[in-house]
Parts: structure tokens; sequence; C-alpha cells
């Protein structure tokens, strides 16, 4: 009977996602271990930190894309400023969030400003049609001006 349930949801995974996890949570809720798919189950707890770690990543390179508009894009400010400062907040506010709720991500955050910064040049470049070294090589802002909300280029 447990390895019948077991199948059934090792095949629920690859089937229908959402119902997999609606009837796992209803077995952890029921403590009913014996029948739980745990192959699965591990593989999601282990991705829940990618995920977590992947989003960052992605927010960080969104506000560095828009605090490099916002300082360097000068022929699209007047139009654009207001919509790159409501990004630029929206973006931090995400970020403060995934800090807020997982503050051992903190020091991986810092460590991926690097990369995130060089990523987002690249991306300025090709949006705005300037050069690569247009925009400086290190980060324009430091770990605390990319939480600091008062803080823009």
């Amino acid at each position: 009977m447990v390895a019948e349930v077991q199948t059934k949801l090792k095949s629920l995974y690859d089937t229908d996602y959402h119902l997999w996890v609606t009837e796992t949570v209803k077995q952890l809720q029921n403590r009913e271990l014996d029948s739980l798919d745990w192959e699965n189950l591990i593989e999601e707890v282990s991705d829940l930190s990618r995920r977590n770690q992947k989003k960052l990543k992605s927010l960080l390179k969104l506000l560095f894309e828009h605090l490099l508009k916002l300082k360097y894009w000068q022929a699209e400010i007047d139009r654009n400023q207001n919509h790159w400062k409501r990004e630029i907040r929206n973006f931090r506010q995400q970020i403060q969030d995934e800090l807020a709720d997982s503050p051992s991500l903190t020091r991986y955050f810092i460590g991926i400003i690097p990369d995130c910064y060089q990523s987002a040049r690249k991306l300025v470049a090709d949006d705005t049609g300037f050069k690569l070294n247009s925009f400086p090589k290190e980060a324009i802002a430091s770990f605390e001006q990319i939480l600091d909300e008062n803080w823009l280029p």
C-alpha cells in the first residue's frame, strides 16, 4: 500500500506538479511520512535556496540596469526618469524583502554584486547603443547604497 502511494506521487510529480504539492502537504500535515515521495521532496526543498539566489541575482541586475540608465542615458532622462526611479524603488524593496526573509543570503548577495553589475553594464550598453567603456568598470553602488532607498547616482 505504501509503495503504491509513493509510485502514485512520483507519477503525479511528472504529470501534475500542483496536485503533487497539494498531496505532499496533506501527507506532511497528517504525519504520513512513510508514503511521502522523498526523492522529489528532497529535490524541491534543495531547489528553494537556488530559487532565492536566482531571484536576488535577477533583481540586482535589474536594479543596476536602471541605476545606470538613470545616471548615463541623458537623452531619455526626461521621458523615463520617473519610471526608472519607480523600478529602482521596486527592485530595492524586493531585495530587502528577500534578505529580511533569509538574512543568511546577505553574504551571497554581496558576493554577486560585481558579476551582476558587469551583466547590467552589457545589457544597458546594448539598450542604449553606448560603448561598454561608457560605464565605470566597478559597480556604481556599494551594498549599503543598493539598499538605501534614498540613494541615487
